[in-house]
């Protein structure tokens, strides 16, 4: 059988590299090229994982031409996910984007449409999907260990997106400052702030644990941290039209105090999931989960279930699914990304005008 093909194109984020790293550990992938407008940026992310140099070709026109990939992975700057989606689907390749959906519910309507003219699959990651603290937690909603679910409290972050590279590996806090003014993290345009890369883990991976529910009104703020164009801080809060579900919190920090997968900060990133008989806590790179399912009683301290191969991780999950012929499913799904998409619009929206919204169809 033929390995699946994939190439790499556009690194400016660097969950490239971890996106990479895991294609070159699949035993039937063959990583046939990568491209970006910036060579300087490649290079050291193939040296780290131990790709060839050779791959590399700055044209993606003529990469894509030559290689026919089963699979792109896409990894540009928020604001233009659109943009690099419509150009590469018409090579008829399966488009696999790393988070967060888009910048706009628009731009998101965009991607969907140019891959429905090609009939691949348009994949969204959440790398928090992969978590099994969080995969343990849908399974006990799903098996309706706490009843239907009302409420979904988030919080998570990190202590900058300029505070490590790919692997983790830690950039400095001086010098993470100092490339804060070159950075489309940190530029409005470009789709940057911690709302925009961060608030639609929390509202899509919510609305897989609500098993598709949307809000009806959303509410957020965000800081004005000086100097900056964008947030570093911003709270969402949702309602349900739920009878007496009360209401859901989205929370997202650039600047916490450490980072969750090393040192869990306080707060602690991760969920808690409220249902009418009881309540899960899931925290991220945790090795149990927390059920309470009797308000007399101590929390019940769960053993997070094992993920493996080919559930244990966005490469091996979608090419499994693909060489099925299924369609990827929960959070990466455009159905599901959609509605969070949608959540993170109005909340942009609310922000900005500084009132409660209803939410953006």
């Amino acid at each position: 059988m033929s390995k699946f093909k994939i190439v790499g194109i556009n690194f400016d984020h660097m969950h490239m590299g971890d996106l990479l790293r895991k294609a070159k550990d699949h035993p039937d992938v063959e990583i046939v090229g990568v491209s970006d407008e910036k060579p300087d940026r490649v290079m050291p992310v193939l040296k780290q994982i131990g790709l060839d140099e050779s791959l590399f070709v700055s044209d993606y026109r003529k990469l894509m031409e030559d290689t026919k990939p089963d699979m792109v992975i896409l990894c540009p700057a928020t604001a233009e996910h659109a943009l690099w989606t419509e150009r590469v689907a018409p090579f008829g390749s399966h488009v696999f984007v790393e988070k967060p959906f888009s910048a706009t519910l628009t731009d998101a309507d965009r991607m969907i449409a140019a891959l429905k003219q090609t009939g691949k699959q348009l994949i969204i990651n959440w790398p928090l999907r992969w978590y099994a603290s969080h995969v343990t937690a849908k399974r006990l909603v799903d098996d309706g260990a706490i009843g239907d679910v009302i409420q979904v409290h988030y919080y998570d972050g990190n202590r900058g997106p300029l505070r490590h590279l790919a692997d983790k590996v830690v950039v400095p806090e001086d010098i993470a400052n100092e490339q804060k003014s070159q950075s489309w993290f940190y530029q409005k345009q470009f789709g940057g702030g911690s709302l925009l890369d961060y608030l639609g883990y929390g509202v899509t991976l919510g609305t897989w644990y609500m098993n598709g529910k949307a809000p009806v009104e959303v509410t957020s703020m965000v800081d004005q941290p000086d100097g900056l164009e964008v947030d570093e801080h911003s709270i969402t809060i949702c309602r349900y039209d739920i009878p007496n579900s009360g209401l859901s919190k989205f929370e997202t920090r650039w600047g916490t105090f450490s980072d969750c997968w090393t040192q869990q900060p306080q707060p602690k990133c991760g969920f808690v999931i409220v249902g009418r008989k009881g309540t899960i806590a899931s925290y991220d790179h945790e090795k149990t989960i927390s059920l309470q399912t009797d308000p007399d009683k101590p929390c019940e301290i769960i053993p997070v279930d094992p993920m493996p191969f080919p559930n244990d991780g966005p490469i091996s999950y979608v090419i499994d699914r693909i060489t099925r012929g299924e369609l990827v499913d929960g959070p990466l799904s455009p159905k599901i990304a959609r509605i969070g998409q949608q959540i993170v619009d109005t909340a942009v929206l609310s922000a900005t005008e500084k009132r409660t919204v209803g939410l953006i169809q």
